[in-house]
């Protein structure tokens, strides 16, 4: 009897922390008046690369491969030696890693390669902002922020709901607005007009 309760006790620890990750990742949903779905700021994953992101890439020692790469309209780079390596939806730590194994063995002996961001592609605001359009994206910038660039809001903004479209989201998503609601490089915000 005393060897089951240490094996209940780890099955049900288990059991409550596969359930709390599985919350964690799930945005919850609030109901407005409107009757609309608004949902809360959901979690930040890593940042995956798109066109238009400027990338500084250096190969170990070897300068002629180093340089400072854009990631085309076809979501790839094009470096020397190697043509085009496809970075459209990776991490930089999984280019690194594309782009070892493809100087690996026939052109470089154990290369080592460091990948980063200098420019990230632009964000767009539009709706009721005083000035609607496109804006680069600086690292942490919240919908506050973003708002703020563009002039503030108009008198007839809706501060308390704002519209994402994401990049490679088909649909604008409702979000419960606060100061710390992100917006994350070639997203599309939208700020509607309330209701009175």
């Amino acid at each position: 009897m005393n060897f089951l309760r240490p094996l209940v006790t780890a099955i049900l620890g288990s059991v409550l922390l596969f359930v709390a990750a599985c919350a964690s990742t799930v945005p919850s949903v609030v109901s407005s008046t409107s009757g609309e779905q608004v949902v809360q700021q959901q979690a930040i994953g890593a940042y995956t690369l798109g066109n238009g992101d400027q990338l500084r890439i250096t190969v170990f020692g070897q300068p002629d491969l180093s340089g400072q790469f854009e990631v085309d309209g076809t979501g790839s780079i094009s470096m020397p030696l190697i043509g085009q390596v496809e970075a459209l939806g990776l991490s930089t730590p999984e280019l690194e890693t594309r782009i070892v194994e493809m100087l690996e063995g026939d052109y470089v002996l154990n290369p080592r390669v460091s990948a980063e961001v200098i420019n990230y592609r632009p964000y767009y605001i539009l709706g009721e902002v005083n000035r609607p359009g496109e804006y680069p994206y600086n690292s942490g910038l919240t919908v506050v922020n973003a708002v703020a660039a563009a002039g503030g809001w108009t008198y007839r903004a809706r501060k308390n709901v704002v519209y994402i479209k994401s990049v490679g989201s088909l649909e604008e998503q409702a979000i419960e607005l606060t100061t710390s609601t992100v917006v994350q490089p070639g997203d599309t915000i939208r700020i509607a007009e309330r209701h009175f």
